[in-house]
């Protein structure tokens, strides 16, 4: 009941005086009173040319004068006024008709003092409206921060997700660059394959067409023979018998003697023979056509190394010379092959199964040796490099990590000097394993060689 006083008091003071309805954006003026802002600016507009001061009206109220620019807006009364808006569009009991002001919190519903006490809410538990809704706001607000939560993981999932296709593409796009480039340099063996083919096909066919073109030019000469012979025979056999008798049985003994030579039996079976298909299927096949008999370089081997007495194997022994080689390398535990390469296609071998740690490639003629250098092609380095943990990694800047199936016993360097391109092959299993992208090598190239301890690399010779 207290309530209802309260809110129709509230009601009456939040009231204009003008439009006798409650205020909207309420304006207050000198006096005190306050209205409709709309209401005091269209009474004060009517009733201007009544005031003996231009700019200066009453409050309809007090009659007290104000001017137009001194309304100021009344925002504690505009808030009561939404208050008393909220209060009026409260429900009441549909059976008591009394206002809701408990929450049931078993039945879950708003109630009346009336309904509190009744049979059906005897025993529930019920709050003021007020706790209850702070209760609930409280559980609302935990609610929000559990999701505010899950959400964050979800956008964090949403990041990985991306994240995710950003690098699934980049793979993508390095394996189509790999493939093509792998391609590219099949293709660039299949054609030189092809053009051996063909000059041979092309002398095999010369050879054979030359024999057979001189039979052929021999047999011309038989049967020209044959046809002057005939010639003579026919003539004499119609001259008169004089003339056919004379010399008769020695031209018949003569004429009758000539005999048909056979000529050289020339067999048409080819000998060059290219099986395509193979050289797809075993590209190391291919290679070999380019291999080198690479030697190791004793000259440039760091102080650590140890070679065979053929210069193809070398191996980690620690400290074992008592003097530094002047050209050889003083901290890299390295040395290179013998041969220079400056132009055409060469290919190498390295049997790197005894070991765990190794790298091998090529590397530009002048490369510094005595200072700990990175290895990569700016540089003037293009290698890999296999790791104790078993890591097969491309020594560039940022290094590229290899994924292996198989851990190469054989590797295999294909270098290009007029492509400008370095190529690596599983020699074992006839993969391919990375080619560094096209390069202009500025001096000559050497292969190049890592040894670590307990590791030695071996040079397999060619069988040309």
């Amino acid at each position: 009941m207290a309530s209802a006083i309260f809110t129709k008091k509230f009601r009456e003071e939040a009231t204009c005086s003008i439009c006798l309805k409650l205020m909207t954006e309420p304006v207050s003026i000198d006096c005190g009173h306050s209205y409709c802002r709309i209401c005091i600016l269209g009474l004060s507009g009517n009733r201007s040319s009544e005031t003996s001061s231009p700019g200066t009206f009453h409050c309809p109220q007090c009659q007290k004068s104000f001017k137009r620019d001194s309304l100021r807006p009344n925002k504690q009364l505009e808030n009561i006024i939404e208050t008393i808006k909220d209060t009026e569009h409260e429900r009441l009991c549909e059976k008591h008709g009394e206002q809701l002001h408990l929450f049931c919190e078993d039945d879950g519903q708003f109630i009346c003092l009336c309904c509190e006490r009744s049979p059906q809410h005897k025993g529930h538990v019920t709050a003021l409206v007020e706790y209850a809704c702070q209760h609930y706001r409280e559980q609302l607000w935990k609610a929000v921060r559990k999701l505010s939560v899950t959400r964050m993981k979800y956008i964090q999932l949403r990041k990985d997700t991306t994240l995710k296709i950003t690098s699934w593409k980049e793979k993508i796009n390095h394996e189509k660059e790999r493939i093509h480039s792998e391609f590219k340099s099949l293709h660039t063996f299949l054609n030189q394959e092809e053009e051996l083919y063909m000059c041979r096909l092309k002398k095999e066919k010369e050879q054979k067409l030359s024999k057979l073109q001189d039979i052929l030019a021999h047999l011309d000469d038989k049967l020209q023979e044959l046809e002057n012979h005939i010639q003579e025979l026919d003539k004499k056999s119609q001259s008169s018998a004089q003339n056919l008798l004379q010399d008769i049985k020695d031209t018949l003994s003569r004429k009758s003697a000539i005999y048909v030579e056979t000529p050289e039996d020339v067999s048409l079976e080819m000998h060059t023979v290219c099986n395509v298909p193979a050289l797809y299927l075993n590209v190391r096949r291919v290679l070999k056509h380019y291999q080198d008999n690479v030697t190791l370089d004793p000259k440039t081997a760091h102080p650590d190394l140890c070679l065979s007495d053929n210069r193809r194997t070398v191996a980690y022994k620690g400290s074992i010379l008592m003097y530094q080689n002047p050209g050889g390398f003083s901290v890299l535990s390295c040395i290179l092959g013998r041969e220079c390469f400056t132009s055409g296609r060469h290919y190498f071998e390295v049997d790197v199964q005894v070991g765990v740690e190794w790298g091998v490639g090529v590397c530009l003629e002048n490369v510094p040796r005595d200072i700990d250098i990175v290895r990569e092609p700016q540089s003037g380095f293009w290698a890999i490099r296999l790791r104790k943990d078993k890591s097969c990694l491309v020594l560039t800047s940022p290094q590229i990590s290899l994924p292996l199936r198989d851990q190469p016993q054989i590797v295999g360097i294909i270098l290009d000097c007029e492509a400008g391109l370095v190529s690596f092959y599983n020699a074992t299993s006839h993969s391919h394993l990375y080619t560094f992208p096209t390069a202009s090598f500025s001096h000559a190239l050497r292969p190049y060689f890592e040894v670590y301890p307990f590791s030695s690399l071996s040079l397999i010779s060619s069988n040309k």
